[in-house]
């Protein structure tokens, strides 16, 4: 349990293609990095909230109040968005838990670390998500 703690103190660290991939580490690094990415979108979407609540005082007249109910629409679609997103950042906290992290849920193989460090919350490869985008598009068009 410790070194997990000393892990989380060193910020310097960073996956490296020369350790054992999704080892005790890496996971702690990727663990702490959606906890933190989790917390920032709840801070903001607090911060949302009380903005709405102040706005939603304040309406002199209708042209402010058309305004203001067209921003309240727009940032309640910014907080579905988000709270899709923390669904996601849970799945991927339980993945890390039950060791499934960073393995292409339809590959099985290594989802790559510089993939995983750009979007923690990828469940497929590079490969993989290109292909599901492809018959996407395929079906889309159809």
């Amino acid at each position: 349990m410790s070194t997990m703690i000393d892990d989380r103190v060193d910020e310097n660290y960073r996956p490296s293609e020369d350790e054992p991939f999704m080892n005790d580490r890496q996971r702690e690094y990727f663990r702490q990095k959606l906890l933190d990415w989790r917390s920032e979108i709840l801070r903001e979407a607090k911060y949302t909230l009380e903005q709405l609540a102040e706005r939603e005082r304040n309406h002199p007249d209708l042209a402010d109040r058309a305004t203001s109910e067209a921003d309240h629409a727009i940032e309640l679609r910014a907080r579905d968005r988000q709270r899709k997103l923390i669904a996601k950042i849970d799945a991927a906290l339980a993945r890390i838990e039950d060791g499934s992290y960073g393995y292409c849920e339809e590959t099985g193989e290594p989802i790559g670390l510089k993939r995983l460090d750009a979007r923690p919350i990828a469940t497929l490869s590079i490969e993989a998500q290109e292909r599901h985008e492809r018959r996407e598009r395929v079906h889309r068009d159809d």
